[in-house]
C-alpha cells in the first residue's frame, strides 16, 4: 500500500473502496486494511474507541457475543497500532485481552469506575516506542473527583477519567491527553460532566487532546461547552482531510451510515495541526468488533511545544 499523509498507510487512508463500499462489508475478504494506520513522526496517531462491554448472558449468534468480537478488536488493533489509544466499557476480563492484544510495547492506563476501582473502565494505552509518560492519574466527574465510585448531578452510574502527561520521544513535545465515558442517560449529568472536564483542560498548560464517548452529538450542549471560546476544537472540523464520507461513530452493529449519530470525539487545543481525521468502520466478513466505531485523528503541534 502506498504511504497516505504523515506515513498512514491505505487507500486513501479512508478505509474505504473505490466505490465506497466499506473494507470487506460484502464479501468479507478485506478483513484489516487499516482506515490510518502507523503513522510517522512528526504525525501523531491518536484514536478512541468504544469496546462495548463484555455482558454475562447474550445469545447465541449474536453480534454483541464478545468472544466472537475479541477476534475481530484484535485485527483491528493490529491494523491501526494507533501512539496513543482510549478505550471505553472495559471490563477487568477484556482489559487483559486487550492488553494482550497490543503487546508490551504499550503502557496502559486506567481504572474501573465504582467504589472500589472495580468494574467499567476507561483506559489509556501508550505507544512507549514513540511517547513517554510523564505521569498520570484517574478523577471521577463529580464533587469529588478524588473519590473513587462518587457520582455528579444527575449520574446514573459513576464515571471515571483517565488523564496522562506523556512526552514525544521523536519530536520533543509534551502533551496531557484526556479520556473519558460519559453519561448516556442523563442531559444534566451529559452537561456538568462537559463543565468539569472543560475546568481541568483550562488549567493545563500545553497542547491537550480529550477523547472518548461523549454520548452526545456534536451539536449538543456537551460540545458547544467544550469548545466554547475555542478552548478545545473538534478534529473533524480543523482536519485537512476527513477518512470517512460523513459516518456517525455508532453503528450498532450495522453497516456504517452517513449522517449517523457521532457520540465519540476528538477534541484538540486550538493550535494542533489536524493532518487527518474521522470514523474508521472496518467489517470483518460483514461483522463489526463493537457497537461503536473508532474514532481517529492526525495530529502534530508546532515546534514551539
Amino acid at each position: 500500500m502506498t504511504p497516505g499523509r504523515d506515513g498512514a498507510a491505505g487507500a486513501g487512508s479512508d478505509g474505504t473502496g473505490a466505490d465506497g463500499d466499506v473494507d470487506g462489508y460484502r464479501d468479507g475478504t478485506a478483513a484489516a486494511r487499516p482506515t490510518v494506520g502507523p503513522v510517522a513522526a512528526p504525525g501523531l496517531h491518536v484514536m478512541t474507541f468504544n469496546l462495548r462491554r463484555r455482558l454475562p448472558a447474550v445469545r447465541a449468534g449474536s453480534p454483541d457475543r464478545w468472544s466472537r468480537r475479541a477476534p475481530l478488536v484484535s485485527r483491528l488493533l493490529e491494523a491501526e497500532r494507533p501512539a496513543v489509544l482510549a478505550v471505553q466499557e472495559v471490563m477487568p476480563d477484556q482489559s487483559v485481552e486487550l492488553a494482550a492484544m497490543l503487546g508490551p510495547r504499550y503502557a496502559s492506563i486506567g481504572s474501573g469506575r465504582e467504589r472500589d476501582r472495580g468494574g467499567e473502565r476507561v483506559e489509556l494505552h501508550v505507544d512507549t516506542e514513540r511517547l513517554k509518560v510523564l505521569s498520570s492519574s484517574t478523577w471521577w466527574l463529580s464533587d469529588r473527583p478524588e473519590t473513587p465510585g462518587s457520582r455528579g448531578p444527575g449520574a446514573v452510574f459513576a464515571r471515571v477519567v483517565v488523564q496522562a502527561d506523556l512526552s514525544d520521544l521523536a519530536t520533543g513535545a509534551r502533551f496531557t491527553v484526556v479520556a473519558v465515558h460519559i453519561d448516556p442517560f442523563s442531559a444534566r449529568a451529559k452537561l456538568d460532566a462537559a463543565r468539569r472536564i472543560r475546568a481541568v483542560v483550562a488549567r493545563l498548560d500545553g497542547p491537550v487532546v480529550v477523547l472518548g464517548d461523549f454520548n452526545a452529538d456534536d451539536d449538543s450542549p456537551s460540545h458547544a461547552e467544550l469548545t466554547r471560546g475555542g478552548l478545545l476544537v473538534d478534529a473533524r472540523a480543523v482536519a485537512d482531510r476527513l477518512v470517512d464520507p460523513g459516518w456517525g461513530s455508532w453503528s450498532h452493529y450495522g453497516p456504517p451510515r452517513p449522517g449517523g449519530r457521532r457520540l465519540d470525539w476528538v477534541l484538540v487545543s486550538p493550535d494542533a495541526q489536524v493532518s487527518a481525521a474521522g470514523v474508521g468502520a472496518p467489517r470483518f466478513a460483514g461483522a463489526a468488533a463493537s457497537d461503536h466505531d473508532p474514532v481517529h485523528a492526525v495530529l502534530r503541534w508546532p515546534a514551539a511545544h
